[in-house]
């Protein structure tokens, strides 16, 4: 007999299997596999006279038929022993796709650059080192302030919060900074958070030191601490973040937010920073030139390394970090296995794929060429929707057995794949492990394809209405398959 547990309700909302909420037992073969993003097409680059090597920071969000991107455009000029960052000032800068795919800047007409408002910028100033913007769900929002953002570094003296109509005119919502415990110097994040009612915040701290206006001296490594707000004024104090299995690193950004098909889970796509010195692999990766130049100015700005990492989280607080990296620096060309690089931008999309006839697909952007030429790049990736984690066996078979939950809806869909050999079957059984009349392995035919909705038939059919409310586990025995995500629905 299975030892009792109390069910997890799950209703109708769609599970992923970016942790182990959902799993009592993976045996026989079957792990949790995390995926990788496919490397598309460079989206955008920053070669404006106002943007630049030194651009960064992005957020990606779709509102309504419109792709919005915004990013600080600043420059960097390397020269032997020196760093130079003093072209012009930085600025935040706007452009927009009606796919996601191919984007444009438009000249808005706002900010004056060298005598002339033909440009993209939509803020100068304040905040305009980590400027990061959302689209406000909160119901009681108001118009005027549909658009928030959170912004700012120590120097200014903490994070200061902006509200726009429309995602382009922006103004302050206080003189005042709104939290002013922390370092900052990140991309530092604000949202809704329609689970909990409430505004989080994501920011940068270091784990030892002094970090304020008037002391900086910062010590451990770079970490990330959250708050909440009813108000997007004023704030908690923060909690720092914790780990299920993960050592200390240093994380640059964090880039958490609800991911949007099952927003009662965050997901953060950080970016893992690395000091690696320098060794024969080292002046074996790209552009060895160029990176003894930068190493001139400071070793850091040659040998350190980033790449993107994924984590999730149930509370907002803990998270299951996956240590192996989700974004690596990908094959050796120019404007790669550098400092700067794969900084994974703010939000993932839906986009078309550009498969005719397949579904649609998740669309990540990330950064390269940074330092050096003049502009950088982002580059789009893509993802199979919920396709971060899955549940993953091999030929010989593997089997994942759920915890004990309770669900509405009368089928149950799975976003799976298989080879052409591979399959996958589906049990619902009771809280002690004894199949339910009707919905035992011996019942389940089996199921195979690649689809992010398939609905599971049994002899019977298909309706599992009668086991709604019930508390029940589902066994699932895989064959060179993997399931990514799984929701009884209507």
């Amino acid at each position: 007999m299975l030892p009792a547990t109390e069910p997890i309700d799950i209703g109708s909302r769609r599970e992923l299997f970016v942790d182990d909420f959902l799993i009592d037992k993976l045996s026989a073969g079957a792990s949790l596999r995390l995926h990788h993003p496919t490397p598309q097409d460079v989206a955008i680059v920053h070669d404006s006279e106002w943007e630049g090597s030194g651009s960064g920071y992005h957020t990606v969000f779709k509102d309504g038929d419109l792709y919005r991107l915004y990013h600080r455009g600043s420059h960097l000029e390397v020269t032997q022993g020196r760093l130079g960052t003093g072209d012009h000032p930085p600025f935040y800068c706007y452009a927009e796709s009606k796919d996601g795919v191919r984007w444009t800047k438009p000249e808005l007409g706002l900010i004056d650059f060298e005598g002339s408002t033909k440009n993209n910028i939509i803020l100068k100033g304040l905040g305009t080192h980590n400027f990061a913007p959302f689209k406000d769900t909160n119901p009681n929002c108001r118009p005027d302030a549909r658009y928030k953002a959170i912004a700012g570094i120590m120097s200014e003296g903490g994070l200061f919060v902006f509200q726009s109509p429309d995602g382009i005119h922006w103004k302050l919502m206080s003189d005042k900074p709104v939290i002013t415990k922390g370092a900052f110097d990140s991309q530092n994040l604000a949202f809704w958070d329609s689970t909990i009612g409430a505004y989080r915040a994501y920011y940068r701290i270091f784990t030892k030191g002094v970090t304020t206006k008037e002391k900086w001296t910062p010590a451990g490594v770079r970490a990330i601490r959250t708050g909440t707000s009813d108000d997007f004024l004023n704030w908690s104090d923060g909690q720092d973040l914790t780990y299920v299995d993960s050592p200390e690193e240093e994380l640059y950004t964090n880039q958490i937010a609800p991911y949007y098909r099952a927003p009662h889970i965050l997901i953060g796509m950080p970016t893992r920073y690395i000091e690696r010195g320098w060794s024969e692999s080292m002046r074996a990766l790209p552009d060895a030139k160029n990176r003894e130049l930068r190493a001139s100015a400071h070793e850091r700005y040659g040998t350190a390394l980033t790449e993107g990492l994924l984590m999730a989280s149930r509370d907002g607080v803990k998270f299951k970090r996956w240590n192996e990296a989700f974004l690596r620096p990908g094959i050796g060309r120019r404007g790669t296995w550098q400092y700067g690089q794969q900084y994974i931008a703010w939000n993932v999309v839906e986009t078309a794929s550009s498969l005719p006839g397949a579904p649609n697909e998740l669309s990540l952007y990330a950064t390269e060429d940074y330092w050096h030429g003049k502009g950088g790049t982002v580059r789009r990736y893509t993802l199979r929707l919920d396709g971060f984690v899955s549940i993953n066996a091999p030929m010989k078979g593997g089997e994942f057995l759920s915890r004990p939950v309770k669900f509405s809806g009368s089928k149950l869909s799975v976003n799976f794949a298989t080879s052409a050999a591979g399959s996958l079957r589906v049990a619902i059984q009771d809280a002690d492990g004894k199949p339910f009349a009707g919905f035992s392995l011996a019942d389940s035919p089996e199921h195979f394809g690649d689809s992010i909705d398939r609905t599971v038939v049994w002899k019977n059919g298909t309706d599992v209405s009668s086991l709604a409310g019930k508390t029940v586990r589902l066994r699932f025995l895989l064959k060179d398959a993997d399931l990514y995500s799984l929701q009884f629905v209507p």
